[in-house]
C-alpha cells in the first residue's frame, strides 16, 4: 500500500492497512495508525501521531516546525485523533516549551483545504474548519465548532463547544459556546440555534439557552453578575452549564 515513489524513514511506524502516495515523504519519530490514507505530495514530519482512519489530501505539510521566532528547535509534538479528514494544502505545525509542548487535534473533523492550526492549538472533535480559516498559536476550540471560510482566530482565544463564526470573521477575543459571531473584528448575533436543533437539543434546552443569552448580552449585567444569576437559574441543564463553563474559563474576555 505504500507506493514506490514515496519516501518513507525507517523509523515511522505504519499501522495495518495505512496507504501512501508518490512523492509524499514521511519522515523520523512519524506513527501512523490503521486504515489511514495519504495522497501524493504530502510531508509529514515528527514527532507526530496519526490516529486511525485518517485521509489526508495532497501538498499538506503536518508536524512541520512552529513559526514562533521562540522556537529554537526543542523536541515537541503534534498528536491527531482518529475519523479526520485533512483537505488539500493544510499546513498543521507541533508545539512549543512555551505551552505544553503539542498540539492536539482530536477525532471526527473536517479540515477543508488552506486551514492553518498553528503550534499549540487544542482542537475537540466534530469540528468543522472552512476553507483557509487560520487558527494562531495557543487557540482552544471546543466540540462540535463551526468555523466559515476564512475565519481568523487571535492567539490565545478560546472557542467554545458548539459555536459558530461567520464567513471573514476576525476574532480577537474568547467565543462562549454555542455563540455566533461575525464580523471584522467579531461580535456576537446570538446563538446557533439551528445547530442546536440538528444535533437533538430539546425544545427546552434551546429555550433556556435563549434566556441565558438575553442575561448575558441583552441585559445590563456586569459578567460576573450574569453568571451568578445563570448559576441561579438554571441549576440542573447541562447545556446552559456548559456556556457558562466557557465564560468563566474565558482569559481574554468574551466577544460581545
Amino acid at each position: 500500500m505504500i507506493h514506490p515513489l514515496a519516501i518513507v524513514d525507517p523509523t515511522a511506524e505504519l499501522g495495518e492497512g495505512v496507504e501512501i502516495g508518490p512523492w509524499t515523504l514521511i519522515g523520523p519519530g512519524v506513527k501512523v495508525g490503521n486504515n489511514s490514507w495519504i495522497a501524493s505530495h504530502v510531508v509529514i514530519k515528527g514527532p507526530t501521531e496519526i490516529g486511525q482512519n485518517n485521509r489526508i489530501y495532497q501538498f499538506s505539510s503536518i508536524g512541520e516546525d512552529c513559526q514562533d521566532l521562540k522556537y529554537k528547535g526543542e523536541p515537541t509534538r503534534l498528536v491527531i485523533g482518529d475519523n479526520n479528514i485533512i483537505r488539500e494544502s493544510v499546513t498543521i505545525h507541533r508545539g512549543t516549551i512555551q505551552d505544553q509542548g503539542i498540539t492536539r487535534i482530536g477525532n471526527n473533523n473536517l479540515v477543508m483545504a488552506y486551514v492553518h492550526v498553528a503550534h499549540d492549538c487544542v482542537l475537540g472533535n466534530h469540528i468543522i474548519l472552512a476553507n483557509s480559516t487560520a487558527l494562531a498559536g495557543h487557540v482552544v476550540v471546543g466540540d462540535h465548532v463551526i468555523f466559515g471560510g476564512f475565519s481568523k482566530i487571535h492567539q490565545f482565544c478560546q472557542i467554545g463547544s458548539y459555536s459558530m463564526s461567520a464567513i471573514n470573521s476576525v476574532v480577537v477575543k474568547d467565543v462562549p459556546a454555542f455563540v455566533m459571531v461575525r464580523g471584522d473584528t467579531a461580535s456576537a448575533y446570538g446563538m446557533n440555534f439551528e445547530g442546536m436543533r440538528r444535533k437533538g437539543f430539546s425544545a427546552d434546552e434551546i429555550s433556556e439557552l435563549r434566556q441565558a443569552y438575553k442575561i448575558v448580552y441583552r441585559q445590563k449585567n456586569s459578567l460576573t453578575e450574569a453568571i451568578e444569576q445563570l448559576k441561579t437559574q438554571f441549576p440542573r441543564n447541562a447545556k446552559v452549564h456548559l456556556f457558562i463553563d466557557s465564560l468563566e474559563k474565558s482569559t481574554r474576555g468574551i466577544t460581545r
